[in-house]
């Protein structure tokens, strides 16, 4: 290549200096998104938070239209910690359980009601268990239903890409069940099958379902429950915040030492905790 002539040299010394200083610029965005001990932030002064709702008592709007719940005071303990303000971003759960909400930098930790499994832990770094998760099988009052098995040749209501859905799929087919699974994009819509007779029965998340249960009267009841031993974890990027991880897990051990857990669980559960 010809040697660059004078003015041409100083073009491309003046271009050199733009692209500095905007690598500069981008460094110094990047690092306005950390906290004082190096905790990665997707926004400066914000724990950003993904979600799926409405997932009622772990996420939920009140009458103000402000998202409360569970998951809601357990991630605020984090946020404290980390001397910052929790953010929620609501958005569909594939997304969340993927991993891709938060590989794009959508938000920095996902809490939604989500159970810990081995094919999520491949695309998710949780942390450590924060509620043991049973299922529980919900029907009409006046209706009969005690089983999975009770409900053969009927329609059968869960909430699609959840662990509920897989676990009456799996005994759908180990039992040889002639049951009709349909899978709803979220609870309302589980909930509103149910409550309108397009489905017999549902299957979900015991503590969701009873909050339901108690927010409407006289319309259905648990019939039987399912011990499916699982618990929930948040979750941040897999290989990507691992000081944020920490100071999770951090925040839940003071929690549980200091009773601070069990205050938000009485609050939004209802009942102590045995373990």
């Amino acid at each position: 290549m010809a040697k660059l002539r004078g003015a041409q040299r100083g073009a491309a010394l003046a271009m050199g200096t733009v692209l500095a200083v905007t690598g500069l610029v981008g460094c110094a965005k990047e690092d306005a998104g950390s906290t004082a001990d190096g905790v990665k932030l997707v926004r400066a002064g914000k724990l950003t938070t993904c979600t799926h709702l409405p997932y009622s008592p772990f996420q939920s709007k009140d009458a103000s239209g402000k998202v409360v719940g569970f998951d809601v005071d357990i991630v605020d303990l984090a946020a404290k910690k980390l001397g910052v303000t929790q953010e929620i971003v609501d958005t569909p759960f594939e997304g969340i359980k993927s991993g891709a909400d938060l590989n794009s930098g959508k938000c920095d930790v996902a809490a939604a009601g989500m159970t810990i499994t081995e094919a999520r832990k491949e695309v998710l770094d949780f942390s450590a268990p924060y509620f043991d998760a049973t299922q529980a099988l919900v029907v009409p009052i006046g209706k009969s239903y005690k089983t999975l098995a009770d409900l053969a040749g009927k329609r059968l209501g869960v909430q699609g890409a959840t662990t509920g859905e897989d676990y009456v799929k799996q005994q759908v087919q180990q039992q040889g069940l002639k049951i009709e699974v349909v899978s709803y994009k979220d609870l309302a819509a589980v909930q509103q099958a149910l409550a309108t007779g397009q489905i017999e029965a549902a299957v979900g998340d015991l503590p969701v379902w009873n909050e339901y249960v108690r927010a409407s009267p006289g319309k259905v009841l648990v019939a039987g429950g399912f011990d499916t031993g699982e618990q929930y974890g948040l979750a941040v990027k897999k290989g990507g915040n691992p000081k944020l991880l920490e100071t999770i897990n951090q925040a839940l051990a003071e929690a549980r030492a200091d009773g601070g857990y069990d205050k938000i669980y009485e609050k939004w559960i209802g009942a102590k905790p045995t373990v």
